[in-house]
């Protein structure tokens, strides 16, 4: 399975992730849009393609996907070092990674292994989520501000790297945005979804969020992008990106993501039976 990305998921028959209608699936490149694995490293890398190997190496498919006796349907997957990720990063790892469909919701499960008996790693870990959006001008994002006097620090690489501080009770999307949200809650709500939903990203042991989205004329540089996509998508993705983890030998770091679209009427409910 190259690089296990995740291309398409719907509820109620309608997709809620975005797919540049340019997106390669050779096997040459990353996909663009879903969701994609970026490991072990985040952003432009010396050693290899930018975001890390895990995107464009071939995972094994553990368990096919499999309905479970509650109606969950779940599939895994894993990825080991081989000679193509040590001729770029030369150290043994084991990543598994646990898919969990249900009627209204997608779960990852990430677990990354250092089996090597002396040496320590470290890595970058992020779930570059694509969600497909009627307009993304009409989405706000909601837990990249923290209601204390502290302020939610951002590092924004549309301003030459310069680090912020987020004001702002919900965070809107008007032009080109590559920013790097720190320390963020575990929940993050995005109104005006696909059918003018809410959807819910609750995520554990991802300490920060990044908002992607490139606008008209970032837009126009990406090969695999169309040029009037841009208002339909909007990147906002969980990830262990602004420090390293530091993996020591024989230990386990554990990830988690979950997506939920957010029916109104059931809303209390569903969260209640979720936590």
């Amino acid at each position: 399975i190259l690089g296990a990305t995740v291309v398409s998921w719907r509820v109620n028959n309608q997709e809620q992730l975005f797919v540049s209608k340019l997106a390669s699936f050779d096997g040459k490149r990353s996909i663009r849009g879903g969701v994609s694995f970026v490991f072990p490293q985040y952003g432009a890398w010396s050693f290899g393609a930018q975001h890390g190997f895990a995107r464009i190496t071939r995972w094994n498919l553990e368990r096919p996907p499999e309905r479970l006796h509650n109606g969950d349907v779940e599939a895994i997957f894993s990825l080991m070092d081989n000679e193509f990720t040590r001729s770029m990063w030369n150290y043994q790892f084991r990543i598994t990674y646990r898919l969990i469909l249900r009627e209204k919701e997608l779960h990852f499960h990430i677990g990354v292994y250092n089996p090597s008996k002396e040496l320590s790693f470290t890595f970058n870990l992020l779930l570059h989520t694509y969600l497909k959006v009627p307009d993304v001008r009409r989405c706000q994002i909601t837990g990249l501000h923290v209601y204390t006097k502290i302020f939610l620090t951002l590092y924004d690489k549309t301003r030459d790297g310069a680090i912020y501080q987020e004001g702002r009770e919900v965070v809107a999307v008007n032009e080109w945005t590559d920013r790097i949200y720190q320390h963020t809650p575990q929940e993050h709500i995005v109104t005006n979804v696909v059918s003018g939903r809410k959807m819910r990203i609750h995520k554990y042991n991802f300490p920060d969020t990044v908002i992607w989205n490139p606008w008209v004329d970032k837009a126009r540089e990406i090969t695999d992008f169309g040029d009037d996509e841009f208002p339909n998508m909007l990147c906002v993705e969980a990830g262990h990106v602004s420090s390293p983890v530091i993996l020591l030998p024989g230990t386990a770091f554990e990830a988690s993501q979950i997506m939920q679209i957010i029916i109104e009427g059931n809303v209390s409910r569903k969260t209640k039976r979720n936590r």
